[in-house]
């Protein structure tokens, strides 16, 4: 799919599932489970998943984001960074790769769920042009929160995967 520096980011195998669960594990206090990944594989026609992974270290992923495409939107459902290797841009390529894998596929919009006390993914988001839209109540559990609902619409959209795609600004 891509490689920078520092990460190549590749479409999720099977085989990396024992890494990706490590890294959900780590990362949520209702993380997805096995099958549930693997129901993923078999959605193929719909599921985009795509994994980051260490340059140095090829076999390490380092980070993963799944999405839905169906018709004209894609529904990022699941983002995670290794916890040591968080607030590095990792995430920012994961979205990128995937936005631009949509828009090849002429994805007009994109949206998203995010617990409203996760900070850094609001701001990761909204420093890519999301907006917030709406607010779900008592979304997710455990603990029960709202989910903030966030979209970027096809200029944006656009416009992003363009910049990206210049050596535009990262954030």
């Amino acid at each position: 799919m891509g490689e920078t520096s520092t990460i190549s980011i590749d479409r999720m195998i099977q085989s990396d599932l024992d890494q990706v669960l490590a890294i959900e594990q780590m990362s949520f206090t209702m993380p997805w489970s096995r099958n549930l990944f693997l129901s993923e594989f078999r959605n193929a026609p719909v599921s985009l998943m795509l994994v980051a992974r260490s340059s140095r270290e090829l076999q390490t992923i380092i980070g993963y984001i799944v999405c839905w495409i169906v018709a004209d939107e894609l529904h990022i459902l699941n983002l995670a960074i290794e916890p040591a290797r968080r607030r590095k841009g990792i995430a920012r390529h994961l979205v990128l790769a995937a936005l631009k894998y949509g828009c090849e596929r002429n994805v007009r919009r994109a949206f998203l769920e995010v617990r409203t006390s996760n900070e850094a993914a609001l701001c990761l988001y909204e420093g890519l042009g999301f907006i917030r839209s709406t607010v779900r109540k008592g979304y997710y559990d455990l603990p029960v929160e709202d989910a903030v609902v966030m979209s970027l619409e096809q200029d944006g959209l656009q416009k992003l995967v363009q910049q990206d795609a210049d050596g535009g600004p990262e954030k």
